[in-house]
């Protein structure tokens, strides 16, 4: 889990830092336009909106962006023709991979999807393959400073599923989709502001990568995969050891 958590942290860091030259802005848009179309343009019944404007809002985009994004969706205009689509494939040394999109052309999607696995060494499986794996779930890092005890009680009637604690210290606090915006209002409420908070999908278990050439190569086609303007989000098992990372360039 140290491995895995640092890895989120590093994203997460480096989804702030683009969002700050507007790299990542387009993909946050999207995102908030498709939830609130599919769920509605309120956050409060839409447990994919509520994450969405928080993801947002964590990368320093305004309230009033927001909201004309929300309220194109919620208008049924401007998003109508996106498609979403999962791929599935491996990785490196078989590292499983699931990549979310939403494009308007699947043809070019999924070629850019699959040069991208072929340039570093992976390929594209079919459906079904990769993703038994994984699982949806909010997520939501915790101060160190934070007991468990104080945890527990300030999120119990919001039903989380578990409160972890992670091995670099620390709480992680694990919801259901459903569940993630009322967890993390009793949070805030309580006085605690997670370090880290999103809704993704987490496997059930974990491949180590322990080689720097390896991660160096995994790593690779993940921001090959991010850089690609149809893809939202990228996914997958491998746990980095905190000494390769910082072996990264």
């Amino acid at each position: 889990m140290a491995g895995h958590s640092k890895w989120a942290n590093i994203k997460h860091r480096k989804a702030a830092q683009d969002a700050k030259r507007g790299k990542i802005f387009s993909k946050l848009i999207r995102e908030l336009t498709v939830a609130a179309r599919q769920g509605g343009g309120d956050p409060a019944d839409n447990p994919r909106l509520r994450a969405a404007i928080d993801k947002a809002l964590g990368s320093n985009m305004t309230k009033d962006t927001i909201q004309r994004a929300v309220d194109r969706g919620a208008g049924h205009a401007e998003a109508d023709e996106m498609e979403e689509i999962v791929y599935e494939g491996y990785g490196p040394e078989g590292v499983a991979m699931l990549v979310e999109c939403m494009t308007d052309n699947r043809n070019r999607t999924v070629s850019e999807v699959r040069h991208a696995f072929n340039k570093h060494g992976g390929n594209l499986g079919t459906s079904g393959s990769v993703a038994f794996m994984f699982h949806k779930q909010g997520r939501l890092q915790l101060p160190e400073d934070v007991t468990e005890e104080a945890a527990m009680e300030a999120t119990l009637a919001a039903e989380p599923e578990d409160i972890q604690a992670l091995e670099g210290g620390g709480l992680e606090v694990i919801t259901t989709p459903e569940s993630f915006g009322r967890v993390k209002d009793a949070l805030l409420a309580a006085g605690i502001e997670p370090e880290v908070s999103d809704v993704g999908l987490y496997p059930d278990s974990y491949t180590p990568v322990a080689e720097v050439e390896l991660a160096r190569k995994v790593v690779n086609l993940i921001d090959m995969l991010e850089d690609l303007d149809d893809v939202q989000n990228v996914y997958t098992n491998a746990e980095f050891d905190d000494d390769v990372l910082d072996q990264l360039d």
